[in-house]
């Protein structure tokens, strides 16, 4: 009896239909890339570019306001406009040898800029290593870069005159000359500030000078270097406009002081403007590279 009790309750079980399972149905994403990436992006830009904008217009406003009485020593932005227009737009265009646009002639003190710099930026952290790493050195050399580093540019630049005889390799060096120091500085200052335990790792894996340079010093101080070559890049971009001032050539620096003996005021303002505008670039693309070169670790 028990084995055919068994056996009729297996077999109802098997005659009974399969349950069917359940379909759950998941709610849609709400997530939209208008209103979760694109309006975000949208209202970080605007808080960053309409500030700006503002004070541009209000600065522009009174600045017309008090230049387009009779008697103003300044043009009004207006006046610019009308009597530097083609600098504005056209900043390539090519006339003569020296009737060339800003363009041209901001892209000539580029090159100076970027022969001096690249040499003081080398030079610097070299220097500035070997300054952190010893303490004889420290002491004996710090002082001295201390007071040369309070000496003007164009201090220089007679200088550098008398020793290169050529305009070129003398705005050069003065370019070298101003922007080095911080470099050195700040490179020295990260160099002693490297914790100990790194360097007592690099005593225990034994790395020579070279790979200590490279993977410790280096690593560990990238962002008090690039902190020093933001501030030497601004100063080297102030130093090539003092210097192209005396020492001629299609410099941005000598076209300022060319319209200033010509009576050009409102050439002088647009040059300015390109000045503010390329040295506020080249902060950023140093701010940029060391953002990567440091993962954002980088202070200022």
């Amino acid at each position: 009896m028990p084995l055919a009790k068994t056996t009729s309750t297996v077999s109802a079980a098997a005659a009974a239909p399969a349950a069917t399972a359940a379909v759950v149905s998941l709610p849609k994403s709400s997530r939209n890339f208008v209103t979760d990436t694109l309006s975000p992006n949208l209202r970080a830009l605007a808080a960053r570019v309409i500030p700006p904008f503002i004070m541009l217009v209000l600065i522009f406003g009174i600045w017309q306001i008090l230049c387009m009485k009779p008697g103003a020593t300044l043009p009004s932005p207006s006046r610019i406009w009308a009597d530097a227009k083609d600098l504005i737009v056209d900043p390539f265009f090519v006339n003569g040898p020296q009737d060339i646009g800003l363009g041209w002639r901001v892209m000539t003190s580029l090159q100076r800029v970027a022969v001096g710099f690249g040499l003081a930026s080398v030079v610097g952290v070299l220097v500035g290593a070997i300054i952190g790493q010893s303490i004889w050195a420290m002491r004996g050399l710090d002082p001295i870069f201390q007071v040369m580093r309070t000496v003007p540019p164009l201090a220089w630049l007679p200088i550098s005159l008398a020793a290169f005889r050529d305009s070129n390799p003398s705005a050069i060096f003065v370019i070298f000359i101003t922007s080095i120091w911080p470099i050195i500085i700040n490179t020295a200052v990260g160099i002693r500030n490297i914790p100990q335990d790194y360097r007592n790792v690099a005593a225990v894996v034994r790395l020579n000078q070279l790979e200590f340079f490279w993977k410790i010093m280096i690593p560990s101080a990238a962002p008090y270097i690039f902190t020093g070559l933001r501030i030497g890049i601004g100063l080297s971009w102030l130093a090539i406009v003092a210097a192209e001032m005396l020492t001629g050539g299609v410099g941005i620096g000598f076209f300022i002081w060319d319209a200033w003996n010509s009576s050009r005021l409102s050439d002088i303002f647009v040059a300015l403007a390109y000045i503010g505008v390329v040295g506020f670039v080249l902060d950023r693309i140093v701010a940029f590279v060391a953002n990567i070169a440091t993962r954002g670790a980088q202070a200022s």
